[in-house]
């Protein structure tokens, strides 16, 4: 079964999810369900009381959900009870609740809108952005994030040509090419920068974002260009794709005094922008 983890947002509040490729459906944290509907301060001591009279009750929709490894606030993977959409819209019934109605009205766009994606991938692309904006990016940032992801899938599609697969080999070759242009690895960089499950790329800066479109951009275009024949290969193109950008950080640092790869992440830097849009309005 492949599966990709999103986050969706309902009013500000996140639902982790999970897109089925084969089944096509979304697969849905109870928990963060009613979290959202309830507004509990223990939503899983929630979720076990009404399972467990649901059960009594004989309702097959609690029957038929089933659990699977979601992303944890302590960043690890934990094992949830999920359902998908037709599940959850029973389940909401048995949960009293003002928003149970506007989250069903949510809750069928979430899914509608995977299918549209799915017929077309530009939406997918307005939706990011939507997103982004939402979580309070800067538009210059999404553009540049935008723009990263749209240089990653070329990448990938050219990894793809040459017969390597997703997953352990994909990983690896990133990692070499992160490595090669910051002088860290993917793990280090994380760490460099606070994060645990999060991803890197939304938590890198301006300047970061570009110098790794570069390194991913120039892997790309010397694969096309010199046709690696296997994986080994193909690393060896990786680590010189990444030097492209290596020698431009080096170059970049060197002209303005300052190092390029910082621990900065999203939540420090929206912090920073929230506070200097404070301070123009006191100085105003």
């Amino acid at each position: 079964m492949s599966k990709q983890t999103d986050i969706k947002i309902f009013e500000d509040r996140k639902v982790r999810s999970v897109w089925d490729n084969e089944k096509e459906k979304w697969f849905i944290s109870i928990i963060d369900v009613i979290a959202v509907l309830t507004e509990s301060v223990d939503p899983n001591a929630y979720w076990r009381k009404l399972k467990q009279r649901l059960k009594e009750e004989g309702n097959e929709t609690v029957t038929n959900c089933h659990g699977l490894k979601m992303p944890a606030p302590d960043g690890k993977m934990r094992l949830t009870d999920v359902a998908d959409t037709e599940q959850l819209f029973r389940l909401i019934q048995s949960i009293p609740s003002p928003k149970a109605e506007p989250f069903k009205m949510w809750l069928a766009q979430v899914a509608s809108e995977r299918l549209d994606e799915m017929q077309d991938p530009e939406l997918s692309i307005d939706r990011a952005l939507e997103q982004y904006m939402k979580l309070g990016y800067s538009e210059n940032w999404i553009n540049q994030r935008l723009k990263s992801i749209e240089i990653r899938k070329e990448l990938t599609d050219e990894w793809k040509k040459r017969g390597l697969k997703e997953g352990v080999q994909f990983a690896t070759l990133t990692d070499i090419i992160t490595k090669a242009w910051s002088d860290k690895t993917t793990k280090e960089y994380k760490i460099l920068k606070g994060l645990k499950k999060e991803n890197l790329r939304d938590n890198m800066t301006n300047t970061e974002l570009i110098l790794n479109m570069l390194a991913e951009a120039s892997t790309k275009d010397i694969s096309a260009a010199t046709n690696p024949k296997d994986f080994e290969e193909s690393k060896k193109v990786a680590k010189q794709g990444g030097n492209v950008a290596k020698v431009a950080r080096k170059e970049l640092e060197a002209k303005t005094g300052k190092k390029v790869v910082t621990s900065l992440n999203a939540k420090t830097a929206l912090q920073l922008n929230e506070g200097d849009k404070k301070n123009r309005k006191k100085n105003k």
